[in-house]
C-alpha cells in the first residue's frame, strides 16, 4: 500500500496528502467482495474480543460501522451480550461527538450522514473519559499509530480527551498499515490497530 513516497509533497499541503491516501484506500475497499469484508470483520471481533483490555472492560466506547468499513456490528452486539456497557456516538452538528449507550439492534436509529445512532438518553462529549477501552474508525494507520480518519475530525476531538493509560485501537483491513500517514498538531494517534491477518499491532 501507499508509503511516504507516495504522498504529495508540493507546499507541504497536508490536506492533499491526506485526501490523496483517503482516496487510494477508499477505492481499495470498494474493491473487496462482500464475502472477503465479512470474513475481515469476523477475524476484528474474534481479535478484539480475545484483547485482555476487553476481558476487563467495564464500559466500552465504540462505533457502528457504515459503508465498506469494517463490520463492528457483531462486535458491538458481543460486547454487549458480555455485559460490557457499550457507549456510541451521536454526530453533534459542530462535528464534536455525543454519545448515548447501546442496548441491542433494536435500540438504533437513523442518524446524520447515514449513520445508526442509539436512541438512549444522550451522556455527553465528555462520557467517552469513563471508557475502559475504545474502538475507533480508521482508514490507515502507520507504525507510530498515526490516524487517518475520514476527513471530519469528530473522532480526533474526541480522543483527545482520553487518558494515556486507555487502549485506542483502530479496526482496519490488511493493507491498510501504511509507511506514514501524514498528520498534523491536532491529529490524535492510536495506541493499537487490529487487522484481519496480523491480528493486533500496538504502538508506542
Amino acid at each position: 500500500m501507499a508509503g511516504p513516497e507516495s504522498l504529495p509533497t508540493g507546499g507541504g499541503d497536508l490536506a492533499v496528502a491526506k485526501s490523496a491516501l483517503r482516496a487510494r484506500l477508499l477505492a481499495a475497499r470498494r474493491e473487496l467482495t462482500v464475502g472477503q469484508r465479512a470474513a475481515a470483520s469476523r477475524s476484528l471481533r474474534d481479535a478484539v474480543l480475545a484483547l485482555p483490555e476487553t476481558e476487563m472492560a467495564g464500559t466500552v466506547a465504540a462505533y457502528y460501522s457504515v459503508g465498506t468499513e469494517p463490520d463492528t456490528h457483531g462486535l458491538v452486539f458481543a460486547l454487549w451480550k458480555r455485559g460490557a456497557y457499550v457507549l456510541l456516538p451521536l454526530l453533534q452538528p459542530d462535528g464534536d461527538l455525543d454519545w448515548a449507550s447501546y442496548e441491542g439492534p433494536d435500540s438504533l436509529a437513523a442518524g446524520p450522514r447515514g449513520l445508526l445512532e442509539p436512541t438512549e438518553r444522550p451522556r455527553g462529549v465528555t462520557a467517552i473519559t469513563s471508557a475502559d477501552l475504545i474502538i475507533v474508525p480508521a482508514v490507515a494507520v502507520d507504525r507510530a499509530g498515526a490516524r487517518l480518519g475520514r476527513g471530519g475530525g469528530s473522532f480526533d476531538r474526541a480522543l483527545a480527551r482520553v487518558g494515556p493509560a486507555v487502549l485506542t485501537v483502530a479496526l482496519l483491513y490488511d493493507g491498510e498499515l501504511v509507511d506514514q500517514v501524514p498528520a498534523g498538531e491536532h491529529d490524535i494517534a492510536v495506541r493499537a490497530a487490529a487487522f484481519p491477518e496480523r491480528g493486533i499491532s500496538r504502538f508506542g
